[in-house]
């Protein structure tokens, strides 16, 4: 090995033991490299940024025996393998058995960084095992660079460019330059989309202020099959824990950050409204948030992930008979339906004329009435008879109406309600479609025989058990798959006959490919001046949103303006 020239310099950055103490971890190398390498103890104010995934990020496992039952972790081609094994040949039962909020906890054994600059039991500890790998951890690595760097001095940070001339030359050989206060710096991708007028750029004050803190990440994982209104009381343990950790020896921590990935956003908000907490939160970047719900998740309930992506589909439930098998029993996912302030009208069904037959929820009705409740009509969010699958762990419908009730109460209690210094962004693409509403349309089926067809409106009030359901789309009124004879010449062939064929249509609007516009960009609308600012972006889909360098730039440029913001512990 070459010896490193004598001008070259390594740096470490110090943790915080148990005690309150500095201490470094440092991978021993050949006495050929000389070096110099510094060790640097401080800053001693702590402010830690807290990740929070979305529905279906954290890694869950069976609360008797530990058995894992949602492992995110990745193989090759960063895809879960093991995850798309275990559930492609899995039907409605054996999912209802697994996937239930009071026999799952959250497990923190997932995969860890491995070339990371931090041990991996650094990473246990700092909860990212509990968060998907593939998903999350190449940005909490590229976060965490961000916000850490070996170098303290902000003036030599390279990722912030100068809006004006900001820098002071050094007076003398050995000097480091530094900046002066109140002066306009820029980023990368600025002013992102921002819709709030004046944009305020990243000033030296933010810089500065951000370097006198230490900003090691963490991830906190939740039970997302149980209510949102739970894992806020994870996070809010999670949080005081830390704090309380890094109030000892030489640090001092008063404040977190919160950044948050699609449903994770509803369990921070729901967190900042707990006792005293809003204070323990310096501030929250929400990405990709559902703020007023999502329709795809009306949709999926009714006729699967099939159509709309094949693979996660094999994953997450290919049929409406496997999604509502668990989220009729998970509060949680059922938070993700469209909430009291979603728009109205979001379900139709238009005839074969397009020609509208029904749309709810009327103006002033609640979905929860009108669709969630709705038992016997076949437009309605739940097949009871799916509630019962073979091989399952049946629940009755009173257990989905308490689900149903709990997820009113949670979207009741969240209205208009965000942390006081709230940064958002959101997906606006076109060309990544959403659910702004969901469409049935009709067309007239190969009739079975001569009878009458029942008129379109008859058809809109017909009850589940009138329908051949298969818990995709189309489904049926009246008929039955008929047999052509091969007469000898191949195989026989099959159709379906039916007065009619209900049919799901595809996306109707722009978004992220899960959360519409009008979802994402609410927060602006209802949240008034605790919106600090929110962004329109555009060129990801919405589980890989944090993988997206926009997206990326965005929340480094929130993390500086909560910086700047956050109480110093004096």
């Amino acid at each position: 090995m070459n010896a490193v020239p004598p001008k070259t310099e390594r740096n470490q950055s110090a943790q915080v033991d148990k005690s309150g103490k500095p201490t470094f971890e440092w991978t021993l190398t050949g006495s050929s490299l000389t070096d110099t390498v510094r060790l640097i103890a401080g800053p001693f104010n702590v402010l830690p940024v807290i990740f929070v995934p979305g529905i279906m990020g954290s890694n869950l496992k069976a609360k008797a025996g530990g058995t894992p039952v949602w492992r995110l972790d990745t193989g090759v081609g960063g895809i879960p393998w093991g995850m798309l094994k275990g559930f492609a040949t899995k039907g409605s039962g054996p999912r209802q058995k697994l996937l239930h909020p009071d026999r799952t906890v959250v497990d923190d054994r997932g995969k860890l960084p491995k070339n990371g600059k931090y041990s991996q039991s650094t990473y246990r500890e700092r909860g990212w095992g509990e968060v998907g790998e593939g998903s999350y951890h190449q940005y909490l690595l590229w976060l965490d660079d961000q916000l850490n760097p070996a170098e303290r001095n902000p003036a030599l940070w390279q990722e912030y460019f100068q809006a004006e001339a900001t820098i002071s030359a050094p007076s003398k050989a050995g000097d480091k330059p530094k900046l002066f206060p109140g002066i306009k710096m820029g980023m990368p991708d600025e002013p992102f989309g921002a819709e709030k007028a004046p944009f305020q750029s990243i000033t030296t004050d933010d810089l500065m202020a951000r370097a006198k803190f230490l900003m090691p990440v963490y991830a906190c994982g939740y039970n997302w099959l149980d209510s949102n209104a739970m894992a806020a009381l994870r996070l809010q343990d999670r949080i005081l824990k830390l704090i309380k950790s890094y109030n000892k020896g030489q640090y001092r921590c008063d404040q977190v950050v919160l950044v948050t990935h699609s449903m994770g956003g509803l369990v921070a908000r729901a967190c900042a409204q707990l006792d005293d907490m809003a204070g323990k939160i310096a501030g929250v970047v929400h990405g990709v948030m559902p703020t007023t719900g999502a329709a795809v998740a009306y949709r999926r309930c009714k006729v699967g992930m099939r159509d709309e992506d094949f693979g996660a589909g094999l994953v997450i439930g290919s049929t409406g008979q496997e999604v509502t098998a668990v989220f009729a029993q998970a509060p949680g996912a059922l938070q993700l339906l469209p909430s009291q302030t979603y728009a109205s009208e979001w379900l139709k069904v238009l005839d074969d004329k397009g020609q509208n037959q029904l749309s709810l929820p009327k103006g002033g009705e609640s979905s929860y009435s009108a669709i969630y409740r709705e038992r016997k009509q076949w437009w309605g969010l739940v097949n009871e008879a799916w509630l019962s699958p073979s091989e399952g762990a049946p629940i009755e419908w009173m257990d989905f109406e308490v689900n149903i009730a709990d997820a009113e109460r949670f979207h009741q209690d969240l209205i208009a309600k965000f942390h006081p210094a709230t940064y958002v962004f959101y997906g606006a693409d076109k060309k990544q479609k959403s659910f702004e509403k969901v469409t049935w349309r009709m067309r007239q089926g190969i009739a079975p025989d001569k009878r009458q067809r029942q008129s379109p409106k008859d058809v809109t009030g017909l009850g589940h058990g009138a329908l051949r359901e298969e818990g995709g789309t189309p489904a049926y009124v009246g008929g039955k798959t008929e047999v052509i004879p091969s007469f000898g010449m191949g195989m026989a062939s099959t159709y379906e006959s039916s007065y009619w064929e209900l049919h799901c249509e595809l996306q109707d609007g722009a978004g992220d490919g899960t959360v519409p516009c009008s979802s994402g960009a609410s927060p602006l609308a209802q949240g008034g001046g605790s919106i600090r600012q929110q962004f329109k972006l555009a060129g990801f889909g919405h589980e890989p949103a944090y993988h997206d360098l926009k997206a990326q730039h965005t929340t480094l440029y929130a993390i500086n303006k909560l910086a700047g913001i956050a109480k110093r512990p004096a």
